[in-house]
């Protein structure tokens, strides 16, 4: 029970279909003890958000009558998803810290927890469908989250439950308001969990020192402008790279980490954001199928893409797909055949 309208519904419909139902309320961030939420305009009366959402997960399970059990994972999650965040930006990547608190919080530490107090299953309000055991899309493929859950080992999945994964999102609304819950017009979270509402940026400099560096056009050497650091940047980003002199928009091409310089390109999409095949390194296969082709996805929002798989040595694959934009180190990429999720892994290295 995360306090969102998802988790809200998810407890609705198991209990509709004859399950007792408990819920576990996850406390995985500590604001209060990092300092990182408070002077924010945009929360309210600097009230940690995490509390605001125990104190809506509180209200639901009392309306739906449940019990609702607190767990703190604090520790694990700053081990095994922040470190793993921090060193991914270290590196000039670009992490998906989501996707790991999925395979080690919510389907590890979660679930040893539910078989403490003696559940047979755990359920979540996650997007996305088990069938046979295999992990498919949701039917609202808009908010299809299957993208998250690919580096969950198969195993993991046994005894989960997605209530979800049948319904349209506009239907759990609806539920949500037939029910008269708190939690029925709540906004939806974005971005990153741990961060939320607050200013990347900032957020950034309490862990990570800002060094900043040259701004430099690829195709004349040119010092075009200063960035505030490697990590705040992103391949092919266009917005907040404050070139100097009246020039056209630039986008992020490259990190030069030794050097500290950020290079940017003036021209031609095609020419630097463009790619066409990749190394894909420890992959987590979810099925025992391996096709030489499928579709995957680079991005969480983007339409799938066809692609040709070599399977490689050590979990590895090399991808040859239909040119696509952006495909960047450190994100995850994940393989369909139709509805079916074949799995994830961490893109190594762009071949161009």
């Amino acid at each position: 029970m995360s306090g969102g309208v998802d988790s809200s519904v998810a407890a609705i419909l198991l209990k509709e279909q004859g399950y007792n139902v408990i819920g576990l309320f996850m406390r995985n961030w500590d604001s209060t003890i990092n300092n990182d939420f408070l002077g924010n305009p945009n929360l309210n009366n600097n009230i940690c958000p995490q509390e605001e959402d125990y104190n809506d997960a509180k209200k639901v399970s009392e309306k739906l009558g449940i019990p609702l059990y607190r767990v703190d994972f604090v520790k694990e999650y700053w081990d095994f998803v922040f470190t793993y965040f921090l060193d991914e930006l270290k590196k000039g990547r670009t992490p998906n810290p989501d996707v790991m608190c999925n395979k080690y919080i919510k389907f590890d530490l979660f679930l040893q927890k539910a078989k403490e107090l003696n559940a047979d299953y755990i359920a979540t309000g996650h997007y996305a469908r088990l069938v046979d055991g295999k992990l498919l899309k949701a039917v609202d493929l808009g908010k299809d989250q299957s993208y998250f859950l690919a580096y969950v080992e198969k195993k993991q999945f046994k005894n989960v439950l997605f209530p979800l994964g049948e319904y349209k999102k506009s239907e759990v609304r609806n539920i949500a308001q037939k029910y008269d819950l708190i939690t029925a017009n709540k906004k939806d979270s974005t971005g990153i969990c741990f961060i939320g509402e607050r200013n990347f940026t900032q957020f950034l400099e309490n862990y990570l020192p800002n060094i900043p560096g040259n701004i430099v056009n690829i195709d004349t050497n040119e010092v075009v402008g200063k960035h505030i650091g490697l990590m705040y940047y992103t391949i092919g980003q266009r917005r907040g790279l404050n070139l100097s002199g009246n020039r056209e928009r630039g986008f992020v091409v490259k990190k030069d980490l030794e050097n500290n310089i950020l290079y940017i390109a003036l021209g031609d999409e095609n020419k630097y954001l463009y790619s066409d095949s990749a190394i894909i390194e420890d992959f987590n296969f979810l099925t025992n199928s391996k096709p030489s082709k499928c579709t995957c996805k680079f991005r969480y929002r983007q339409p799938d893409v066809e692609t040709e798989v070599k399977y490689l040595e050590n979990n590895c694959l090399q991808l040859n797909y239909v040119k696509t934009k952006a495909v960047t180190p450190g994100q995850f990429c994940v393989l369909y055949d139709n509805d079916i999720c074949l799995g994830g892994g961490i893109i190594k290295e762009i071949i161009k």
